[in-house]
């Protein structure tokens, strides 16, 4: 996917990178040793075959005079202490991290080299799955977002702090940085920008029934899931997290909003009934915050396909049509 967020690097800059992070030894010779993976849609990332043949994927943030949204700054941290947070508390399968270089001396922006995973995308794969089979990876998926999930956090808000003690300020806070975002591009929502900031005034009360601050990836979709062999061997891209309400996870946007799929098989790995009452208003504002976010970002990546913009405002326009706003 392009983007003007990702920070390519020349063959010379890579091979300084590896030797930064490996040592000179390692250093590749020769020709077809980097390969950009393309499926990403925020970072550069490369796969990379040190000399001694092992494989390993290089992640570069995106450069530092590229504008990003408010809540991507810093993601290559989050994504950092995401990592850190997820192999200390649970169980959930990850890449390992080999190295982290912030000192912006080799490229404009910082990186990290982490283990390859020797396995399928499942956004790729899905498609072409028998039902079940689709399923049973969606069934295992939900308990592995309710294994993240039971990550406690210290207040609501973004991993680097400062935490936030209510789920409704740190939630509204979200809600008006990409709000701000588009209103400062003066990008077309298809909808009055205070029309949708009343929408959450009008409905912010149900944010209070959350009081515990839990981790959430928020991007847990398919195409940040590796498979093979019938198992789920690494969950990737973990820049998004915050401490929140899990029910705001990506997995239950279909419930609310029909074109990110059926999310039954999700709901029964989880382990949660259909939300209901103040849950049920709450996921119908993760839904409006979710279409807002992709609209938004279209326009801050550069992408110039008029489909994939239309395509998100039609999902703002459904996610507005939740509230009963035609």
């Amino acid at each position: 996917m392009e983007s003007i967020t990702k920070n390519r690097q020349s063959p010379a800059a890579l091979r300084a990178m590896v030797e930064r992070a490996y040592g000179p030894a390692q250093v590749p010779e020769g020709e077809d040793w980097a390969e950009e993976l393309g499926f990403g849609w925020f970072n550069a990332a490369y796969r990379i075959r040190l000399r001694d043949g092992a494989r390993v994927v290089v992640k570069i943030a995106p450069p530092a005079a590229v504008e990003v949204l408010t809540y991507e700054r810093g993601a290559m941290d989050t994504e950092l202490a995401a990592i850190e947070l997820l192999r200390k508390h649970t169980d959930v399968p990850l890449p390992r991290v080999d190295f982290v270089d912030r000192s912006r001396e080799l490229c404009d922006s910082g990186y990290f080299f982490m283990g390859h995973v020797d396995a399928d995308n499942l956004a790729v794969l899905a498609e072409g799955l028998p039902a079940a089979e689709r399923d049973a990876y969606m069934e295992r998926l939900g308990a592995l977002n309710r294994e993240i999930n039971a990550v406690r956090g210290p207040g609501f808000g973004p991993l680097s702090g400062p935490p936030e003690p209510s789920w409704r300020r740190a939630f509204s806070r979200m809600f008006e940085d990409i709000v701000a975002d588009g209103e400062r591009r003066a990008i077309d929502l298809g909808r009055g920008y205070d029309e949708i900031r009343a929408v959450l005034a009008a409905h912010a009360p149900a944010l209070d029934e959350v009081t515990e601050a839990r981790l959430v990836e928020w991007d847990l979709w398919i195409g940040n899931v590796m498979v093979r062999d019938g198992a789920i061997t690494a969950i990737l891209d973990h820049e998004r997290a915050f401490y929140g309400d899990p029910l705001m996870e990506w997995g239950f946007t279909g419930h609310q909003l029909p074109a990110f799929g059926d999310s039954s098989a999700f709901l029964r790995g989880y382990g949660m009934p259909e939300p209901t009452g103040d849950a049920l208003v709450r996921r119908r504002l993760y839904c409006l915050y979710v279409a807002l976010v992709m609209v938004v970002e279209t326009y801050y990546r550069g992408h110039t396909e008029e489909s994939a913009r239309d395509w998100a405002r039609e999902r703002l326009a459904e996610s507005m049509a939740l509230f009963g706003t035609a």
